[in-house]
């Protein structure tokens, strides 16, 4: 099968983040392992979701990483046209579910290993296929375990995320943290004498506030962003139950997107130094009352240097232009920091494509990827 119809195929295994990819990845194993691939499977505690490693040529360390994930987001509350599990063509451009983010790389990653198993490789060619990468790069997590510590290790390993063929050489790293603020219940009649933890929660977004002006008006700098600085964002708050009672507790989901320049945990410790001077102002009234700071989920940011070796070689094959940086994040950071090895992200389709009803990658961007991979291929023989 060539590409569209392995994208085909792939669109058709609704492996939102919340359900099981075991029906994707069985048949990705069936498939690698005709060819002749060595595979190794690694799931989940339960056993409802995993990765897969395959390689092909010559066993050890060295060579090509060709990596992507399986989960897609959810279509829940989309319009959709087409039937975003099932791929449909129009014009030139493939709609589903993943087609952009990121089932079109898979797709020219299983051509790819065709083209590997019907030549001799004097490099091996490495595949990986992922699992919640879309809720926090969480699933990788658990191979990159084995690998750090069984191996191989790669010389390189590239991340196909949408970049539209272009290559880039970093991302921010990001903390997603939670605040839980808790306050003194009472009635509202009575109200200046409870502590009200929604006021609290209030407090501290200020707080978040005023930090990022202060970034965003004289915090480190990288040009290759969108948005050149490290950004704090404040995405979901809870708390109350109802208008007559001063709520005891609230709860805030905010997140650190930092670029290379800045450290998320250092942040993050100064965010936790706010809280604790809002808790010190209230505390002599209210002994329970309180701030605490957890860390739901953490990965670092990717930054690979754009004069080394590994940018000049897919940049070559690509046949891109200078390096840019995008503003998602990947799973190339928790590569990059368990093997040690230059990560680089290039893929076909664009992210503006990817999340949003009518999901689409061209028949162009495949066709792109599959002469950079080929072009890959043909290295790794040499």
């Amino acid at each position: 099968m060539d590409s569209v119809a392995w994208l085909d195929r792939l669109i058709a295994f609704p492996t939102v983040s919340r359900d099981s990819n075991r029906g994707l990845i069985a048949c990705v194993h069936e498939y690698l392992a005709g060819l002749g691939a060595r595979v190794r499977v690694v799931g989940n505690a339960d056993g409802s979701k995993a990765n897969l490693f395959a390689s092909f040529g010559p066993w050890g360390d060295g060579g090509v990483l060709l990596s992507g994930h399986t989960d897609v987001v959810p279509v829940d509350g989309q319009v959709w046209t087409h039937d975003p599990f099932r791929m449909t063509e129009r014009d030139g451009l493939l709609f589903g579910r993943g087609a952009c983010d990121m089932k079109g790389f898979l797709a020219c990653m299983l051509t790819a290993a065709a083209q590997a198993a019907a030549r001799p490789l004097a490099r091996p060619l490495h595949l990986s296929f992922s699992y919640d990468e879309e809720i926090g790069c969480v699933g990788v997590r658990a191979l990159l375990d084995v690998l750090a510590a069984e191996g191989p290790r790669p010389d390189l390993c590239l991340i196909g995320e949408p970049t539209g063929m272009q290559v880039a050489t970093g991302h921010k790293g990001k903390i997603s943290a939670r605040a839980t603020c808790c306050g003194v219940a009472g009635h509202s009649a009575l109200a200046p004498l409870a502590c009200n933890a929604i006021h609290l929660a209030s407090d501290l977004v200020q707080r978040l506030r005023a930090r990022q002006d202060s970034i965003a008006s004289t915090g480190m700098r990288d040009s290759g962003y969108d948005v050149p600085y490290t950004t704090l964002h404040v995405g979901r708050i809870g708390g109350g139950v109802a208008l007559n009672m001063v709520p005891e507790t609230c709860t805030l989901d905010f997140e650190i997107r930092a670029i290379a320049a800045d450290s998320a945990p250092e942040i993050l410790a100064a965010i936790a130094g706010d809280a604790a001077a809002l808790t010190a102002e209230v505390r002599h009234r209210f002994p329970a009352a309180g701030i605490r700071i957890e860390t739901i989920n953490a990965y670092p940011g990717l930054d690979t240097p754009a004069n080394s070796e590994a940018f000049a070689l897919v940049r070559a094959l690509a046949e891109a232009g200078g390096p840019i940086k995008v503003a998602f994040g990947t799973e190339g950071g928790l590569f990059q920091a368990a093997l040690g090895m230059p990560v680089l992200v290039c893929g076909p389709g664009h992210m503006a494509q990817g999340h949003v009803p009518d999901e689409f990658v061209s028949r162009a961007q495949l066709a792109r990827c599959d002469a950079m991979l080929a072009g890959m291929v043909g290295q790794l023989a040499v």
